[in-house]
């Protein structure tokens, strides 16, 4: 009945769970769980390692609601991120408590804190663009001005 390996894992996922990957509960619940997870982490997390500047990105809930991926960036050095992701993990049963207290789902997942390194790799992008504007517009000068 099922052919490939890949699409026959999808169609017992979605048989037995009845939740697809990308479906629109799925990213409702995604949602849902990342703004609840920016509050707990704001309001509830009483840990003195938790940079106050600590935002939730993005949230990747399992389809079977056992694990959630939260990806957060912490603005600060390598030091203050560090110390917030040990922080983050060391508190992520106590989330997870708060969390399941918060929303009414089947099952409560099991909570994976990532460093989310995309807004730091976008500044740096972008400031090397920048400086390849200004040497080209520096050439361009030059190179006017000696005609």
């Amino acid at each position: 009945m099922l052919q490939d390996g890949r699409g026959s894992a999808l169609k017992i996922l979605e048989m037995r769970f009845g939740m697809k990957k990308n479906s629109v509960k799925n990213v409702r619940v995604n949602s849902e769980v990342q703004r609840e997870m920016s509050q707990i982490i704001r309001d509830d997390l009483k840990d003195p390692r938790i940079h106050p500047l600590t935002s939730v990105m993005s949230v990747e809930v399992t389809p079977d609601l056992k694990f959630a991926k939260i990806y957060v960036s912490v603005l600060g050095d390598d030091e203050e991120k560090e110390k917030t992701m040990e922080g983050l993990k060391k508190s992520a049963s106590y989330a997870r408590v708060q969390l399941a207290r918060r929303m009414n789902l089947r099952n409560t997942p099991e909570l994976t804190f990532i460093l989310d390194k995309s807004i730091e790799y976008a500044a740096r992008m972008s400031k090397r663009i920048d400086e390849l504007n200004h040497r080209s517009t520096a050439e361009n000068e030059d190179g006017g001005a000696d005609e």
